[in-house]
């Protein structure tokens, strides 16, 4: 028995879920999962050879406290289930995950991108504190001296 091409699974999965996605190539999904704390998170789907990765995007290299940054990650890949935090050559912070194309089913590729936007969205706060304090107080400065509005900052209050 043929196995199913992973690829049916994953458009099946995206159309039945409602997700804002893009097909950039045969193997390449590109989606973008709305979240509450980090309002968007992109993450592309590609099928390889053997294995379906998932990589999201989840905050750019922190301007400050790079190792507590790095740190926060570690303590948090222990919990994670198919995915952790890495870093990329310039330093961004994404999640990555793989499964071999055996196990690439609707309710695996759910897990993962659930976990993927659960991930990143309670992440997104925390590691922009650690990450970026500097930058949001002057960005509170600058908007309270504008009069333009904190609705966006409030998260962070307790920084100013």
């Amino acid at each position: 028995m043929a196995a199913i091409d992973p690829r049916i699974t994953i458009e099946e999965f995206l159309g039945s879920h409602d997700l804002e996605f893009e097909k950039k190539d045969s193997s390449t999904y590109l989606i973008t999962l709305p979240g509450e704390k980090k309002l968007q998170t992109h993450c592309a789907l590609i099928v390889g050879d053997h294995s379906l990765s998932i990589n999201a995007f989840v905050i750019r290299k922190p301007d400050e406290n790079e190792a507590a940054v790095h740190a926060w990650c570690m303590v948090k890949n222990a919990s994670l289930y198919g995915i952790a935090f890495a870093i990329n050559d310039l330093g961004d912070i994404f999640l990555v995950g793989r499964l071999p194309l055996s196990a690439v089913t609707d309710r695996e590729i759910d897990r993962l991108v659930g976990a993927v936007l659960q991930v990143s969205d309670s992440s997104f706060n925390p590691l922009l504190e650690l990450g970026f304090a500097n930058a949001i107080r002057r960005e509170w400065a600058w908007r309270l001296s504008r009069g333009e509005s904190l609705a966006n900052l409030d998260a962070f209050k307790h920084l100013v």
